[in-house]
C-alpha cells in the first residue's frame, strides 16, 4: 500500500470564517516543520504546485504580474494577478493570500481566501488535505496531489467538510 493509499486526513482544525455578504473569508492556519524559505519555494514554483496545490499556474508566483491560473478539475485557465510577493512572508493574488512566519525552525502558515459561502466548508476540507500534502512532500515523503475529484472521492474530505460545516455554523 502507498503512502498516498493509506493517507487519512486529521480532523478538522485551525479553520476560522469571516462572514461578509455572499462570499466568507476562509482562514487556515498550519505549524510546518519546515523553514519559511522553504515553504515559500513550494508556494510560488510551478513544478512544487503541481505536487500538492489544488491549482496549477504557467509561471512562479513570486513575482508581481499576471499569471495563467488553473484549478485542478476545471475547465479552462483564467488570469489572475500577484499583486503581492514579499518572500519569504507574503503572497497574494486573485482572491488569495498568504502569510508566512518563522517559528523556531518551522513556518506558520496562514491562508486567508475569498469563498462563496455555499462552499466554505469544501474550501476548507480541500485546503486541509492540500496542507497534509505539502507538508509530506517537504518532509521527503510526498503522497501527491490530493485535489479537486480526486479529494471529492477521499472518505477524509467528506468528514472534513462535514465537520467544518458544523465549526461554521452560526
Amino acid at each position: 500500500m502507498t503512502e498516498r493509499e493509506q493517507y487519512t486526513p486529521g480532523p478538522a482544525m485551525g479553520a476560522q470564517v469571516q462572514k461578509t455578504g455572499e462570499k466568507w473569508t476562509l482562514i487556515l492556519v498550519r505549524d510546518l516543520r519546515h523553514a519559511p524559505e522553504k515553504v515559500w519555494e513550494a508556494l510560488t514554483d510551478p513544478a512544487h504546485l503541481r505536487e500538492w496545490a489544488p491549482f496549477d499556474t504557467d509561471a512562479n508566483l513570486g513575482k508581481l504580474g499576471t499569471v495563467k491560473f488553473t484549478w485542478v478539475g476545471a475547465p479552462a485557465a483564467m488570469d489572475v494577478t500577484v499583486i503581492q510577493a514579499d518572500a519569504p512572508k507574503t503572497l497574494e493574488f486573485g482572491d488569495t493570500r498568504w502569510e508566512l512566519e518563522a517559528l523556531g525552525g518551522g513556518t506558520r502558515l496562514t491562508l486567508w481566501q475569498k469563498l462563496d459561502r455555499r462552499y466554505v466548508s469544501w474550501g476548507a476540507a480541500g485546503w486541509h488535505i492540500a496542507f497534509d500534502s505539502l507538508d509530506q512532500m517537504l518532509a521527503g515523503t510526498p503522497i501527491g496531489r490530493i485535489a479537486g475529484p480526486d479529494a471529492m472521492k477521499n472518505s477524509g474530505w467528506q468528514r472534513l467538510t462535514a465537520e467544518y460545516a458544523k465549526q461554521f455554523a452560526d
